[in-house]
């Protein structure tokens, strides 16, 4: 491996400390200084690994007025004062006991800290309180208004989600905490939280109705992460020594780049952001794998699946309003909100004429990662053999054999256990949904459901092939529909070999029946 010239602040989430040793990073300093000087209290959620310490750390930094810190950036063109003010900044991410008493130990060793920090005698032990006596003391004593920074806010919240009881007294306990945030208004000059969902404002926030909700607003759509502008300016020769250790072009590492982890729309002006935690690992490792979902295990997702009964081929696509799927975290209806907050799917497009969103998956990283997560679920607990299959699968593909392939996929699903009632159309479309998904990781794979009907699109750089699947009905229909439904006119004036393959999936032997191939 070519040894790297850069340095890359892999878990360095710390402004200051980036800055001091020539790390990389990303300008976002102009977003800062535009905060600071557009509001008061402001709100960001976005997905868990997406930059938001980072942001916060930078924030503070600004208004202690580490000016040393900004040169060369954006900032520092911008801004003429750089006053120095007193920062409370506040992490909740240690929070997760799921009780009061640990919300009130972790949160009071930070208050703690700050109060020998800025020298503010302790006066009383509950989390509000002090909060306040740390407010209005450090304005008196350095004649400053305060800034608060509260990052992960939600985290003792998402901890108890699904236990209502200590929810509402977790919730209680976290407005008692953030109440003199209105109290102390006149004393506050900037407040900024951040967190992954969106729990209802007035229920956690008390009064607090005057927090800029910033989460969709397009002109800091890309506040965090990386896009693809910062990317080809500011981190391109990282990218070239990525590719010269890879043996291939620069242009194909942007392409296999922006195929994995680009893709996120966090506002309807759809600026294209990455997710910076897996294109900073990309670039250190000078290889492309999957580093999100090896931070989060998203098993509470797959128990909100069951619990909605939703239809995982209708997540890539759904459609829905802003409200709808940013809505508060505890009064969801459906999945969307907690699927969206949480970085798994992304806005794809917007209809400003009905106000509402197309949602999908952002890249193949999430997409292939979610298929792996459900697998279990949905196809097989023995996620070896899964891959195993899935594996002979393409290998047989490659090979130029699909009678063996569709042998070797009919096997494979004939040897699932299935649960017992698990008959219904829905049940096996969705594990097929989720079996064909899994050859997205060895080619460029597009499967679209209907009921009782599915079309499978598998890309090659040699090969295009088209499935059509029947359930319960002839390969023969499947393969006309292909002809009478024009699945191959976008392929018409392509070059590489192009296949038709019509499908027909038993319920009673639940497995592949029959199949039909055509070669055009």
């Amino acid at each position: 491996m070519i040894t790297s010239k850069f340095k890359y602040p892999i878990g360095i989430q710390t402004f200051s400390e980036i800055r001091e040793g020539g790390y990389m990073y990303a300008d976002k300093t102009g977003y800062v200084y535009r905060l600071a000087q557009q509001f008061k209290f402001v709100f960001l959620s976005r997905p868990r690994r997406f930059g938001k310490s980072l942001l916060l750390s930078t924030i503070r930094s600004y208004f202690e007025g580490r000016r040393d810190l900004f040169e060369g950036l954006e900032a520092s063109r911008l801004e003429t004062e750089w006053e120095q003010y007193p920062v409370l900044n506040i992490s909740l991410a240690s929070a997760k006991g799921g009780t009061v008493e640990n919300l009130q130990e972790m949160v009071g060793l930070q208050l703690r800290r700050l109060e020998e920090k800025y020298g503010i005698a302790r006066v009383d032990n509950g989390l509000g309180a002090r909060l306040e006596t740390l407010i209005t003391g450090c304005a008196k004593k350095y004649s400053k208004k305060v800034v608060v920074l509260i990052d992960e806010y939600d985290v003792p919240l998402l901890t108890v989600m699904h236990q209502p009881e200590r929810l509402e007294e977790m919730r209680m306990a976290l407005r008692a905490f953030y109440s003199p945030l209105k109290d102390c208004d006149e004393w506050l000059r900037f407040v900024f939280i951040t967190g992954i969902s969106k729990f209802s404002q007035l229920s956690i926030f008390s009064e607090l109705n005057n927090l800029k909700r910033i989460t969709m607003v397009p002109e800091y759509s890309a506040v965090c992460g990386i896009t693809e502008q910062e990317l080809h300016e500011q981190w391109g020769d990282a990218v070239a020594d990525m590719a010269a250790d890879m043996g291939i072009t620069t242009e194909e590492a942007y392409r296999q780049l922006k195929e994995t982890y680009d893709g996120y729309h966090f506002a309807e002006d759809l600026t294209d952001v990455y997710n910076p935690f897996s294109l900073l690992n990309a670039l250190v490792d000078r290889r492309i794998r999957d580093h999100w979902f090896e931070t989060g295990t998203p098993t509470v997702l797959v128990n909100m699946l069951k619990k909605f009964g939703t239809d995982i081929t209708k997540l890539d696509g759904s459609h829905a309003t802003s409200e709808e799927f940013d809505a508060p975290t505890e009064q969801m209806k459906s999945v969307l909100p907690l699927f969206y907050q949480s970085g798994y799917l992304t806005i794809k497009d917007y209809d400003r004429e009905t106000d509402t969103y197309t949602l999908g998956y952002p890249n193949n990283e999430v997409y292939q990662g979610m298929m792996r997560a459900l697998a279990p679920y949905y196809v097989w607990d023995d996620t070896l053999t899964t891959t195993n299959s899935i594996v002979d699968i393409y290998r047989a593909l490659r090979k130029d054999d699909l009678e063996e392939m569709l042998e070797r996929l009919k096997s494979f699903l004939a040897s699932i256990p299935y649960a017992e009632g698990a008959t219904s159309e829905g049940h096996f479309q969705q594990l097929l949904y989720v079996v064909f998904s899994l050859m997205g990781r060895y080619l460029l794979t597009e499967v679209r459901t209907a009921r009782g009907r599915m079309d499978v699109v598998w890309q090659s750089r040699t090969d295009v092939y088209v499935f059509e699947l029947k359930i319960d009905q002839p390969a023969q229909k499947a393969l006309q529909q292909i002809d009478e439904r024009g699945y191959m006119i976008p392929f018409s004036h392509d070059e590489r070999r192009l296949h038709k393959i019509g499908l027909s999936f038993s319920t009673k032997t639940r497995t592949i029946e029959e199949w039909v191939i055509a070669h055009q």
